[in-house]
């Protein structure tokens, strides 16, 4: 087993059920699945997988990362409902990610974050010391007013996102759960609360036929 701690981040925000495993710097085990629907039968199976890859146990693990959103609602609760409940069995922390943060994670320069919210919206945050902004829902012929020098776009849309704006655009660093485990690695120590969604949009009228779990407070 590695001499590290291993953190597991796992993520279902969006069309995928996704989970790293990260061992001090290094990912030693990974798998993402793009799937529209099923991750709440797909992911305890998934986690498992990717444990068995890389010949640990979960009591072996240290933390426990977990994306938090913005996204899909169904999907969230899903992901932040089982790291709540593995961390509470092992014993271990559990650590809420945002996906705004995992898509700035060791960019340079100012950073807008973006992800796709249909309906022609997106979910920006700035990262730019001194000048944060965010997170927001924000219409996409509002993206101007987040413009700002030597800023760097990047996410969903970050193209056409840098083209409104006069700006530049890149790839991530990093996958999403990658990521993920990535940034609770600097966090799990702390005095950090119990993961919960991050919705930022209100949730339809309507709820979905399959509700996912329900969080406890």
């Amino acid at each position: 087993m590695p001499s590290d701690p291993l953190i597991l981040g796992f993520d279902t925000s969006a069309a995928h059920c996704a989970a790293a495993l990260l061992s001090g710097d290094t990912v030693i085990a990974t798998q993402h699945e793009d799937m529209a629907k099923g991750q709440a039968e797909r992911l305890m199976p998934l986690l498992q997988e990717v444990l068995d890859t890389a010949g640990v146990a979960l009591s072996d693990l240290s933390a426990i990362g977990v994306g938090v959103g913005p996204g899909n609602f169904t999907g969230i609760r899903i992901s932040v409902a089982a790291a709540r409940g593995l961390a509470l069995s092992l014993g271990v922390p559990a650590v809420g990610v945002s996906l705004l943060d995992c898509l700035a994670l060791r960019a340079n320069g100012p950073v807008l974050a973006s992800l796709d919210a249909r309906r022609d919206h997106l979910y920006l945050q700035r990262f730019a010391n001194g000048a944060d902004k965010g997170p927001a829902l924000v219409p996409f012929e509002d993206v101007g007013t987040w413009a700002m020098p030597d800023l760097t776009c990047i996410g969903q849309r970050a193209d056409e996102v840098a083209a409104r704006i006069g700006a530049v655009h890149a790839p991530t660093a990093y996958a999403p759960a990658s990521a993920i485990a990535r940034i609770a690695a600097t966090r799990w120590q702390r005095s950090e609360p119990r993961p919960a969604p991050l919705y930022i949009r209100t949730p339809d009228a309507a709820p979905a036929r399959d509700t996912g779990p329900v969080l406890l407070p």
